[in-house]
């Protein structure tokens, strides 16, 4: 065969044979799984964000009543000497009275007060949390006793569930805590501008509250008792984290027993943290007898679980630094001490 003749025959890189369209044909359809594949993914992210507002921006609104409430004097401070003793004498039970015959004056007053419906039922429109904080307002400024003031209080659970879409008058009519009748009470209030929607700060800091009044319930009590064991986290882990890494690696022989303690560090780093949390409620509260609630069984329960993951960081840091800074300051007389602390943990 001549050489024009192998040329001629030559298959042209430009052209592409079976094998090749295959390939890139495979290749193709992995971009598209992958594609796919990313966009299953942020797909369902949108859904779970969307839950979570969904379900959880309701609590940053709260439903608030407001009506004027006069505060009788009689019943406040009988002997009308202003004296804060005395006046602590007046618990929640009075306010909460003093609450309920104002709104029933402020709905008779409006025409909006259903025929035969009982002072108390008016009266459970109103949060039990209410009482609470107005008997506040007036120990704090006892010169409002005896006057007319502006008082918004939180609606009752129930109530604040009717506006939030929770409860509906099918679910009332089966419900021993609101009736259908309070339902359409307070949706004409709301239409006379004595009930709105507005925005609840006090969620953030106000603590949990019972079952009976959980429209004052709020997240204080839980983002302070995350803060106090995330610190109880950071004193116990960092320190014995980053010991345990030095030792390790710069003075522990190496024999079956380092071994053995390598080992395990690197299995407890891939422990769910649902065993954790087992060992913690068996060690610190079962055995130990540490309360419940408190911040130092989650902060020691975490110290646990992040040790591992502290110590394997540790060691690779410390191996990244390069063996000629060691050298060097042991050449200069540098104690093994001072060469890991002054040199190599700063590094």
């Amino acid at each position: 065969m001549t050489l024009a003749d192998f040329s001629q025959h030559r298959p042209s890189l430009y052209t592409k044979d079976a094998r090749t369209k295959a390939r890139n044909a495979a290749e193709k359809r992995f971009r598209v799984y992958g594609i796919v594949a990313v966009g299953i993914g942020v797909l369902a992210l949108i859904v779970l964000l969307s839950s979570v507002l969904g379900s959880g921006l309701g609590a940053f609104r709260q439903t608030m009543l407001s009506l004027p409430v006069t505060l009788d004097a009689k019943l406040l401070d009988p002997k009308g000497n202003r004296d804060p003793a005395d006046l602590a004498k007046a618990t929640t039970i009075t306010y909460g009275k003093l609450l309920s015959q104002a709104l029933e004056a402020a709905v008779t007053e409006k025409g909006l007060a259903p025929e035969g419906m009982k002072t108390k039922d008016i009266g459970a429109l109103i949060s039990k949390e209410a009482p609470a904080i107005l008997r506040n307002q007036v120990l704090a400024n006892p010169d409002l006793i005896g006057t007319t003031i502006d008082f918004e209080a939180l609606a009752g659970g129930r109530i604040d569930g009717f506006f939030k879409g929770r409860v509906t008058m099918e679910s009332a009519a089966l419900d021993s805590n609101v009736s259908p009748a309070q339902l359409e009470l307070a949706q004409a209030m709301r239409d006379a501008g004595m009930i709105k929607l507005a925005l609840n700060p006090s969620f953030i800091t106000n603590p949990d509250a019972s079952e009976l009044r959980p429209e004052s319930a709020g997240l204080g009590v839980a983002i302070l008792g995350s803060a106090y064991m995330m610190v109880i986290v950071l004193v116990l882990s960092l320190p014995i984290g980053v010991a345990a890494s030095i030792y390790l690696e710069e003075f522990a022989p190496q024999n079956r027993f380092t071994d053995l303690i390598e080992v395990n560090i690197a299995n407890l780093a891939a422990v769910p943290s649902i065993v954790f949390g087992i060992l913690g409620l068996a060690v610190f509260i079962n055995f130990a007898g540490m309360p419940q609630s408190s911040p130092l069984v989650g902060g020691l329960v975490l110290t646990l679980m992040t040790l591992p993951t502290i110590i394997i960081a540790t060691r690779a840091a410390l191996k990244a630094v390069p063996p000629s800074i060691k050298d060097a300051a042991l050449g200069v007389g540098a104690s093994k001490m001072q060469t890991i602390f002054h040199h190599v943990l700063p590094l």
